[in-house]
């Protein structure tokens, strides 16, 4: 048995769809936990703002940059281009 770190791959469309279910979630499945919870707490703070009506067009763009975020981390991962943390 050699010493050599398997590296496991993450799976792009997992990510999007937990990114999909909460912001934020996607970027803690690719291991980028502090991104994570930065997008979790923007993503609830939209939330409290679609009382004020400001949400209902800042939070659906977030939404869909959050999963785009998440499935382009998870390829860069991948080949190598980022590291998680």
């Amino acid at each position: 048995m050699d010493n050599t770190t398997e590296k496991k791959l993450k799976n792009p469309l997992a990510a999007v769809g937990l990114s999909f279910i909460f912001p934020g979630l996607g970027q803690i499945y690719n291991q980028q936990v502090r991104k994570g919870q930065m997008f979790f707490v923007i993503a609830i703070i939209l939330i409290v703002t679609m009382f004020a009506a400001v949400g209902f067009v800042l939070y659906p763009i977030f939404w869909i940059y959050n999963m785009y975020d998440a499935y382009k981390d998870a390829i860069k991962m991948n080949i190598g281009d980022i590291q998680p943390g």
